[in-house]
C-alpha cells in the first residue's frame, strides 16, 4: 500500500508541475530592437526628405560611418530658409529634413512596450521622432497614417540614450498637433522618422535657425520600464 502511495504522490507532484507556469515564461522581453545602423545595409530601410521636394534648399544625408567603436549612423545636411527663384510652390514653412523609414512588411507590435529609446550623439538641436500608426481613428476618406510626434534632444557631443514614452508622443497633423483625445495603436505600427528644422527650438538651450546639422544613431528600441534596463554604453 505504502508503495502504491509513493507512485501515486509521485504522479501527483509531476501533474502540478507540469501544470504550474511562471509568468515570466509568457512575457515578452524587456527590450525589442527595431533599427541597427551597423551595417549599410540599413541605408535601404530608409528614405529622405526636405523642403527642397518644394522648391526650398536645405539637404539632407543619411550614411553609415565608423564612429570609431563600430559603424553608426549618420543622419547630416543643411537647413536653409530660402526658396529657390524658380519654385512653383508657395510654402509657408522651409528649413526642414528628415529620415522616414520605409513602410515594415506588415505591422511592427509595439504594445507590450511603453518606451521608445534610442542611442543618439547630437549637436545640440532638437530633433522630431515619429512614429506612424494605421489610420483608425480618421475618416474612411482619409488614407493618410496616423502620425505621432515628441522632441529629442541630446547634450551635444556625447553618445546618450534617449528615452521617449509612448505617452508622450502627441496626434499630429502635417507637423502641427491635433487638439484631440485620440489614442495610439502601438500595435500596429507602420513606421518612424527624426526629422529636424530650423525652428526647433522649443527645448532650452536647443540650437535653433538654419546651418548645419548632424545626429549619429547606433539604434533605436522599444523597451519595457518595469524591466531592469542598464545604460551601457
Amino acid at each position: 500500500m505504502s508503495r502504491f502511495r509513493a507512485i501515486w504522490q509521485a504522479s501527483l507532484n509531476a501533474t502540478k508541475k507540469a501544470l504550474t507556469w511562471n509568468v515570466e515564461d509568457f512575457m515578452p522581453p524587456a527590450e525589442r530592437l527595431i533599427f541597427n545602423f551597423n551595417s549599410k545595409d540599413e541605408l535601404k530601410k530608409w528614405h529622405l526628405y526636405s523642403d527642397s521636394e518644394y522648391g526650398g534648399l536645405s539637404s539632407a544625408s543619411l550614411e553609415i560611418k565608423d564612429a570609431g567603436n563600430g559603424l553608426k549612423g549618420v543622419f547630416s545636411g543643411n537647413l536653409s530658409l530660402d526658396m529657390s527663384e524658380d519654385s512653383k510652390w508657395n510654402i509657408t514653412r522651409s528649413g526642414f529634413s528628415g529620415m522616414r523609414s520605409k513602410k515594415f512588411d506588415g505591422f511592427i507590435d509595439l504594445d507590450p512596450y511603453d518606451t521608445i529609446a534610442m542611442k543618439i550623439k547630437g549637436d545640440g538641436r532638437c530633433y522630431i521622432s515619429t512614429i506612424y500608426t494605421e489610420n483608425w481613428v480618421n475618416s474612411p476618406g482619409q488614407m493618410e497614417d496616423n502620425s505621432w510626434q515628441a522632441f529629442v534632444f541630446v547634450p551635444k557631443d556625447n553618445w546618450y540614450i534617449a528615452k521617449i514614452p509612448l505617452a508622450r508622443y502627441l496626434p499630429t497633423w502635417r507637423g502641427n498637433i491635433i487638439d484631440s483625445k485620440m489614442e495610439m495603436n502601438p500595435s500596429r505600427i507602420l513606421g518612424m522618422s527624426l526629422s529636424v528644422n530650423a525652428g526647433t527650438g522649443h527645448v532650452q538651450g536647443a540650437k535653433s535657425g538654419p546651418g548645419d546639422f548632424r545626429l549619429e544613431i547606433d539604434w533605436i528600441k522599444g523597451l519595457r520600464t518595469d524591466q531592469v534596463y542598464e545604460n551601457c554604453l
